[in-house]
């Protein structure tokens, strides 16, 4: 099937008109939809209500020259240039050699036109004003393409890159929105550029599953061509060289879904679409990170394959800046970790070199004693000298411990191995061994209440948040007093709190407790790390809880835990069963 072309014959000659229209409509190799006018004013009139491909124009007019007419033209309606084949009864050069400055594209004089001549000429337009437009189509992708290429080499902001490069797409393509689309792990997504502003999550996959299966589908994607009709799931490849007058409609299948994807969701009559793919570690397939978009809606659109492939290559130079982008985030954020990771080392040889001092010089001192005189002290003295030594050296061991265990939370979680705990059990061996230290001054009373049954947890890290929490409730009530310790069982999850009659915490300082080293400011001469909260948080998240805290100075402090009874057996690492 031959393409239509649109041609206006303006000429007052209604003779003439009619043999040019004859030897038109008898071309074998084009088809034809013909206007006429007989003046310059309805020549005009028909040039501003109708697109015309070529335009075959008289140079005697009643009203005005055929060169009038066609600078009137040229000012008022031609945006793009159309071809314009001047006609004339005389063969005068000087009108040829003006209409051709004036840009006409042909001269032909009326008494040796032929039927030949003129389907020929008028081809030869045609043909030519599709070689200029394609010529400035590629001219204006070769510079969208060098812009975006030189704004990646200039720029690292990729939200700045994106909205520039779908603001200069929309420009070129002449469509409604151009967007760039990112999915998001769990298969649905985003739209984070888009040239109209429509910013909202959009879900291209809803029938697509989760897990393992969404993530092979996710692969398979990447691999799928790109350029599908509706309802399909194959499609061939495009054109290596693009033709001008090939289509492709509606393209927006992808395989995403079952054709309700891009037009149903955007509510738009055509959609282009191009996956932007970044490389995978030396893996073949690449790994699909979004969708570049080009919506149109204000009527049908044919798309063409130069329209898809430059849409292609935008996508390319997208993918360059965005892995950029990443790496550069990645490398700000190894950075970040290692100038963090090093100002907590630098806080351990502080805390240690600190913290170490004053009981290695009570245990320094305890055995020198002992040394020295363990002929003169009698008995009690010297197993008080020995406590004093145990007492110490036990804190310096649980230091150790801590500044270990904090490391690893730094550095990577410490592994979570969960076993079915008998809480009651558990809680009260841990009450008995703090009652055993704890002294006469502090009456430490637990109570139970619903059901603690059916408890999965890591009885080590367990066991750290309730020695943390308890010694510093005893640790921060100084001068005695009843200390909490209630256990809640509930359907799911299990809560327990640990209550005191301490020093409490100030309001301010209360926001930064569960920092590693982070101490009220109201402790005093009391010792400490600032390690406890922070170690204690820690445990708690690895069971998948909550931990929160509210105290008032000179009232004492209270913590509360709500831990899962059984912690989901999918955010378990395998390192760590």
């Amino acid at each position: 099937m031959l393409d239509t072309w649109t041609l206006l014959i303006i000429d007052d000659c209604a003779a003439d008109r009619k043999i040019y229209r004859r030897y038109l409509l008898k071309d074998p190799h084009q088809s034809y939809q013909i206007l006429e006018a007989d003046c310059a004013e309805e020549g005009l009139a028909l040039c501003q209500k109708v697109r015309c491909d070529v335009i075959l124009l008289d140079f005697c007019l009643p009203d005005m020259s055929g060169l009038e007419l066609f600078d009137q033209m040229q000012r008022e309606i031609f945006e793009t240039s159309i071809p314009v084949i001047m006609l004339t009864g005389r063969g005068d050069e000087e009108i040829a050699v003006q209409a051709m400055k004036r840009g006409a594209l042909d001269y032909l004089v009326k008494h040796h036109l032929t039927q030949d001549v003129l389907q020929l000429a008028v081809r030869n337009a045609i043909k030519q004003s599709c070689l200029q437009a394609q010529l400035s189509k590629t001219q204006e992708r070769q510079r969208l393409i060098a812009t975006t290429a030189l704004r990646i080499r200039q720029s690292l902001n990729l939200e700045q890159i994106l909205n520039t490069a779908v603001a200069e797409v929309q420009q070129l393509l002449k469509c409604d929105r151009v967007m760039v689309y990112q999915f998001a792990p769990d298969i649905d997504g985003k739209i984070v550029a888009s040239s109209v502003e429509s910013y909202r999550t959009v879900a291209l996959c809803d029938r697509i599953g989760a897990g393992k299966e969404a993530g092979e589908q996710r692969e398979e994607r990447g691999k799928l061509i790109t350029h599908s009709p509706p309802c399909t799931q194959q499609s061939a490849p495009l054109p290596l060289v693009p033709n001008p007058q090939s289509s492709i409609p509606y393209i927006y299948e992808l395989g995403l879904c079952n054709c309700v994807s891009l037009k149903e969701q955007f509510n738009t009559k055509a959609n282009l679409v191009v996956p932007i793919n970044l490389s995978n570690n030396g893996n073949p397939t690449p790994k699909l990170w979004g969708l570049l978009i080009a919506h149109h809606n204000s009527g049908e659109r044919q798309w063409q394959t130069d329209d898809a492939e430059m849409l292609n290559e935008v996508s390319v130079q997208l993918a360059i800046a965005i892995q950029q982008a990443e790496l550069l985030a990645q490398t700000q954020a190894a950075l970040a970790k290692e100038k963090q990771l090093n100002a907590f080392k630098s806080q351990i040889i502080t805390t240690v070199s600190h913290e170490y001092r004053t009981p290695l010089t009570s245990i320094l001192a305890a055995a020198s004693t002992l040394v020295k005189h363990s002929q003169q002290l009698d008995e009690s003295k010297q197993q008080r000298f020995l406590g004093i030594i145990e007492q110490k050296a036990r804190y310096m061991s649980k230091l150790v411990d801590n500044m270990l265990l904090v490391n690893q939370f730094e550095l990577e979680k410490p592994q979570f191995k969960p076993i079915l705990i008998d809480l009651l059990q558990f809680f009260a061996d841990l009450i008995e061994q703090e009652r055993e230290t704890a002294g006469d001054r502090h009456e430490l009373i637990f109570q139970i209440t619903g059901n603690n049954q059916g408890f999965w947890g890591d009885r080590g890290l367990l066991q750290q948040i309730f020695i943390n929490l308890i010694s510093n409730a005893i640790k921060y009530s100084p001068d005695g007093g009843t200390v909490e310790f209630h256990l809640i069982g509930k359907e799911s999850e299990v809560i327990f709190y640990i209550k005191d009659q301490g020093i409490g915490i100030p309001i301010a300082d209360q926001e930064n407790l569960f920092q590693s080293f982070s101490r009220g400011s109201n402790v005093d001469t009391i010792p400490g790390t600032g390690l406890g909260l922070a170690i204690a948080k820690g445990c708690v998240e690895l069971h998948g809880g909550n931990i929160t805290l509210s105290s008032e100075v000179g009232q004492g402090t209270k913590v509360t835990v709500s831990l899962p009874k059984v912690f989901p057996l999918d955010q378990i690492s395998p390192s760590s069963t």
